[in-house]
């Protein structure tokens, strides 16, 4: 006898509802479109099937009304589709602002797992239940997908760059996590946890084992572990920019394009340094990290970067960051002809 049979996963996060109401409703539209062309089918096989050898049916070329009906209502039900699977998309694909932020590294065959309080976790993600939670995602080796099904959400992890997803538990529980894309060898193995806790038992959690620091101050230890520090100096007089109220603002290029100092930017001018350098500062100075530093090193660093300000969703400093500075001119942060000083507010790293 089959037991605990489900049509589809638990539904456990705050779009799981909306997936589901998305999934039936074409479910049940297209089941009813196909009933309907197989009857209309089998309606014309008996209706117009020919009676004897020398019977010539007659034809009929044109039907404005069915025309127009076959295209204009497909075409109705699809902008219909298109426009609530967009919008959902969009919900999706932007996390809110106070997401707690997490990270992740795939490797063969684990999950690899960073809080922001320090905590480090394999195969396992400890979150509170009602508050969004953003995973920012890359792997040390191949392509991998981070699976949730009872969240509805599914992200591919790779290598050399980062992903994103988000997600908010509803309800206390314990979650798969598998691997969505073939891996390797051992990529059935690649599972693991998520434990959805209510706020009282997840700040207990956090304060269980405590952790060597924040992933923040682990990463100030970086910075001057690679000797970051030698020059990126936070008074401006260094070769490389003062890195203090960085974290998501424009940059302007000596190219003169401009880019957000992302998670993106700052893991690339790691692994390239002499790739978009801002306006003001030269190519050569900074050396390449690649094979010196780990991608959970990396995000340390980054961590590091964005404690000192601005915060994701404002256009305020953080705490520890130093005092607001005005970012931009008609032409760019520092716009051409800026001396040094005006493009140390922009990043090298």
């Amino acid at each position: 006898m089959i037991t605990n049979f489900r049509l589809w996963p638990v539904s456990a996060s705050s779009v799981a509802g909306q997936f589901n109401l998305l999934f039936v409703v074409l479910l049940i539209l297209c089941t009813l479109v196909s009933v309907a062309i197989a009857i209309f089918l089998i309606y014309s096989v008996i209706r117009y099937h020919r009676k004897s050898e020398n019977e010539l049916g007659s034809q009929k070329r044109y039907n404005i009304p069915i025309e127009v009906a076959w295209t204009v209502i497909p075409f109705i039900l699809f902008m219909a589709f298109y426009v609530w699977g967009a919008n959902l998309y969009f919900h999706i694909e932007r996390p809110p602002d106070n997401a707690i932020s997490m990270y992740v590294v795939g490797k063969q065959w684990m999950w690899k797992i960073q809080h922001p309080e320090g905590q480090r976790e394999i195969n396992e993600l400890h979150i509170p239940v009602g508050r969004p939670v953003k995973l920012t995602m890359t792997s040390e080796d191949v392509i991998h997908s981070f699976f949730v099904p009872a969240f509805r959400t599914k992200q591919d992890v790779l290598p050399g760059r980062y992903t994103m997803t988000w997600f908010e538990a509803t309800k206390p529980g314990k979650y798969h996590l598998f691997c969505a894309q073939y891996c390797g060898t051992k990529h059935s193995g690649m599972i693991g946890w998520i434990y959805a806790m209510n706020p009282v038992d997840y700040q207990n959690w956090l304060t269980q084992g405590a952790p060597e620091g924040s992933l923040a101050s682990n990463g100030e230890k970086y910075f001057h572990q690679f000797g970051c520090a030698n020059c990126h100096h936070f008074n401006n007089q260094g070769r490389c920019p003062d890195l203090r109220n960085l974290y998501m603002r424009p940059v302007l290029l000596t190219t003169g394009q401009t880019v957000t100092a992302d998670d993106s930017y700052i893991r690339r001018k790691l692994h390239d340094p002499d790739a978009q350098v801002p306006w003001g500062f030269s190519a050569g100075v900074m050396p390449n990290f690649t094979g010196i530093v780990s991608e959970e090193q990396i995000l340390a660093l980054i961590s590091y970067i964005k404690a000192l300000g601005p915060q994701p969703g404002t256009q305020e400093p953080s705490s520890s960051g130093a005092a607001p500075t005005q970012y931009g001119t008609q032409k760019g942060i520092g716009g051409p002809g800026a001396t040094s000083n005006a493009g140390s507010q922009v990043e090298k790293r």
